[in-house]
């Protein structure tokens, strides 16, 4: 009697247990949904985001916990940086060097600037001796061809106007020596401007690798998982923390095929979730998959299409997100409300609620 008793009552336990479920479903789910609404239940999900080293290295230091609420651009860890600190330093000593031989450069434009003038001033002094002696063999030869001079003094005149010529082509001849001189000495100062731009780039690119060194979160969100430790060595692309982005939160769901059909970018949903279903969150359909998620292995009959089920992101507005970034928890159950037709009004179960 005993045994018969207690199964008994273990019965009726299980009927109550069952009972009270039911109920509390009923009690949790609007009743009597009017036409142009449709349900489907999902979890909360938002954007993950993983924090890594863009290039292998040790870490030095990590400011973030799991749980912490970051902000955009907030340092969360850092890595070694010694040995690029040691390569810029170098690259800055190459940089001056290069300088001071863009310095060097520009003065021996200006050296070779003046021999060029010194060479011209030769020219114009021996052409000026050339025309003088042209002058006295014109002479001379009249003098001559009358008897009143010398075939000495001829010959000595014609002697110095070829002189006085090949002095003229060899001033000329400097004046180009110190043109090339010139143009050499330029090409000297273009190729120290090249070399200093090579080691400022240099140094700049080592500065972007010192700055990525220190790791931030690119948007505000919370921290989910430290990944690594300080003191482990990485690779590039090495992670270090996984953190969710809080202003890009949503509940993915399922409609069948005749319901996500008549889904439009941009619908009014309402989300009720089990953790608190006192309150009604707003959100829009932001996403409507193409494909069908479940899908039979042969499509003939019109009862097998109807089996598609279509996946549905409902996205949460960010502001909103803002307002209440402490009660934000991704993974948790619930069910999605979509408005199919914008005329129909939302039973006074779905109005917003918020905490």
């Amino acid at each position: 009697m005993n045994k018969r008793a207690k199964s008994i009552l273990t019965y009726i336990f299980v009927i109550v247990v069952i009972a009270a479920a039911i109920a509390a479903w009923w009690k949790l789910r609007p009743a009597g949904l009017p036409a142009g609404i449709v349900a489907g239940n999902g979890r909360i999900e938002a954007t993950e985001i993983d924090i890594a080293a863009k290039a292998p290295g040790r870490i030095t230091e990590i400011l973030a916990r799991e749980g912490d609420f970051v902000q955009a651009n907030t340092i969360v860890a850092r890595m070694d940086t010694l040995v690029l600190r040691a390569q810029q330093a170098e690259a800055k000593a190459q940089v001056r060097r290069a300088e001071y031989a863009y310095q060097t450069a520009k003065s021996i434009v200006v050296q070779r600037n003046s021999e060029q003038a010194a060479a011209r001033a030769v020219v114009a002094q021996r052409q000026a001796e050339l025309d003088a002696a042209r002058k006295r063999l014109k002479r001379t030869q009249t003098l001559a061809g009358e008897g009143a001079s010398a075939q000495q003094e001829l010959d000595d005149d014609r002697a110095r106007v070829l002189s006085a010529e090949a002095a003229v082509s060899a001033a000329r001849a400097q004046v180009a020596a110190a043109s090339a001189g010139i143009e050499a000495a330029k090409s000297e100062v273009v190729e120290s401007e090249s070399v200093i731009e090579a080691a400022q780039a240099t140094v700049a690119r080592l500065q972007a690798d010192i700055d990525d060194s220190e790791l931030k979160a690119p948007r505000d969100g919370r921290v989910q998982y430290r990944v690594a430790e300080p003191g482990e060595v990485l690779d590039a692309g090495g992670r270090v923390l996984n953190m969710v982005d809080l202003a890009d939160v949503y509940m993915t769901f399922f409609l069948p095929t005749e319901a996500a059909g008549k889904v439009a970018l941009g619908s009014d949903i309402r989300l009720v979730l089990d953790a608190i279903p006192d309150f009604v969150i707003p959100a829009h359909a932001s996403f409507v998959a193409s494909v069908a998620q479940f899908t039979p292995k042969t499509v003939e009959t019109e009862s097998e299409r109807l089996k598609l089920m279509f996946r549905v992101r409902a996205r949460i507005d960010p502001g909103l997100l803002k307002q209440h970034l402490e009660q934000i928890k991704t993974g948790l159950p619930g069910m999605a409300y979509v408005k199919l037709d914008p005329a129909s009004a939302w039973p006074a179960e779905l109005e917003i609620r918020l905490p």
